[in-house]
């Protein structure tokens, strides 16, 4: 493996921490071998990160660039939220974009984030899915409980209890519980073994909400390939989706969610061919370079 130097800009959206790659000019970081991207995520012998975000040329005529996200265990996914934050602020700040507003493909499909007045960015992160199969999910002979407008599937967890878990896809898979307090619940043990469990072959990214009043919510994530983070955008969505079918939250109201790492707010409109739109920081923490 030859000696090669990485330049890339760190980035944060509510805690939730990036290394930002620029790719649109001849440089291929895709090709790097998982253990390469597990050292540029390490927080003791690289940079740091909960993920790899690569920006990439456009490969079709209806967008304007093309992200890869790669988890910090080396594994590439679909979608990342809060990245998709810090990919517009990135391609703003170094002239990429032509306007304050693009389209971005991912593997999950296009997203479309903007720039707002304000120096936060909104997301326009595309319609859930709300069907245990987008996950995958198997759900055979699962015992079922009916809230609101969605059904909830009782699965045994890792202590003998019963975890009630809503299923949402925003081109990753969430599994989602609502818990009387986010601090002190376990998320660490339920998470992963919800991540390791047979019936979820892909894994899952395992959300834990805490109702708080009908506009605000609190949210811990465990997510898949990175572990606990402080902040999750496609979990925060994801988490918004099943409080307003399970009728805790308001449609009418923009959410606040709280995380760990900052405040995120979401809006939908509670019908499932609406788009899910998702608002909050993106931060330049440093640029740098790293000898791989």
């Amino acid at each position: 493996m030859l000696d090669m130097q990485l330049t890339f800009t760190k980035m944060q959206g509510a805690g939730n921490d990036f290394v930002v790659i620029n790719a649109l000019q001849g440089l291929d970081p895709w090709v790097l071998a998982p253990e390469q991207i597990r050292r540029i995520a390490d927080r003791r012998f690289g940079v740091g990160a909960d993920q790899i975000l690569v920006v990439e040329p456009a490969r079709t005529p209806d967008s304007d660039f093309h992200y890869r996200i790669f988890n910090a265990d080396g594994s590439e996914v679909e979608q990342c939220g809060n990245g998709a934050r810090c990919f517009v602020r990135f391609v703003i700040d170094k002239g990429l974009a032509r306007g304050p507003s693009i389209r971005v493909q991912t593997k999950a499909g296009v997203i479309v984030p903007r720039l707002t007045p304000d120096g936060e960015v909104e997301v326009d992160m595309g319609r859930p899915q709300l069907l245990p199969e987008s996950l995958p999910f198997d759900t055979t002979d699962l015992p079922t409980e009916v809230r609101g407008r969605t059904t909830c599937y009782g699965l045994t967890g890792p202590q003998g209890q019963t975890l009630w878990l809503d299923p949402v896809s925003m081109g990753n898979p969430h599994l989602l519980q609502w818990v009387a307090a986010v601090e002190g619940h376990p998320v660490r043990d339920e998470g992963r073994f919800l991540q390791e469990h047979g019936r979820l072959p892909k894994s899952v990214n395992a959300g834990f909400a805490q109702w708080l009043d009908p506009g605000h919510i609190a949210l811990r994530v465990f997510e898949r390939g990175a572990g606990e983070t402080l902040s999750c955008g496609t979990g925060a969505c994801a988490a918004v989706v099943s409080g307003i079918l399970q009728e805790r939250l308001s449609p009418s109201l923009p959410i606040a969610v709280s995380t760990r790492g900052g405040r995120l707010t979401i809006r939908w409109s509670g019908d499932a061919n609406d788009p899910v739109r998702m608002t909050g920081p993106a931060t330049t923490v440093f640029e740098g370079a790293l000898l791989l």
